[in-house]
């Protein structure tokens, strides 16, 4: 049995896609972190403690825990505090291009296997109207940088390199390759 260490809705939609069976669960991880990390390393040791700390029996069970970021020139946006914070955000990221990490950490049968995966996106110019506008949807209170690709948020996206579910917070396509490759977990027999 899979277990997903997540309450994000969003997460469970995209697990779902994978054809495994898979079951939710809280994780009661610290997420904090002290000093800096690169992205890719903060969302590896951020999935590997939401992980670990899934209330989630072990034992026969692989557990997933996921964590992701923004980042714009190195530097993490996290959710907005906001709305004022959410057009900073949105501000900085017109019409530029920054990066998006997932990091992920799967844990069963003895072993444990994280990475981080990264797509980056390229915003359109954004002008006040289109900010003002998008903020008042309240679309991107609980998205970090302020922003879902899923949603209205694709409007202001002109493009992308990489997995676009990784934008979205699951990077799909490399977890199934994993659970495949590594736990021998297969999607069911329509994938």
């Amino acid at each position: 049995m899979l277990y997903l260490a997540s309450t994000s809705p969003r997460r469970r939609e995209l697990i779902a896609r994978l054809g495994v069976d898979c079951t939710y669960c809280a994780s009661d991880a610290d997420e904090r972190v002290c000093g800096l990390l690169p992205p890719e390393e903060l969302v590896k040791t951020l999935s590997r403690r939401k992980a670990e700390g899934a209330r989630a029996p072990r034992e026969g069970n692989i557990i997933l825990g996921v964590d992701t970021v923004v980042a714009l020139d190195g530097r993490i946006l996290g959710k907005p505090k906001d709305d004022a914070d959410a057009k900073r955000m949105l501000h900085a990221l017109s019409g530029r291009t920054h990066e998006v990490y997932s990091g992920f950490t799967l844990i069963g049968g003895g072993k444990t296997h994280s990475e981080s995966v990264c797509t980056s996106v390229r915003f359109a110019e954004l002008t006040e109207r289109e900010i003002d506008r998008y903020v008042a949807s309240g679309e991107p209170r609980d998205k970090a940088g302020a922003y879902g690709i899923q949603g209205l948020g694709g409007m202001l996206v002109t493009g992308i390199s990489g997995d676009y579910y990784n934008v979205v917070g699951l990077p799909l396509r490399r977890i199934y390759e994993v659970l495949r490759d590594e736990y021998g977990v297969c999607a069911d027999e329509n994938f």
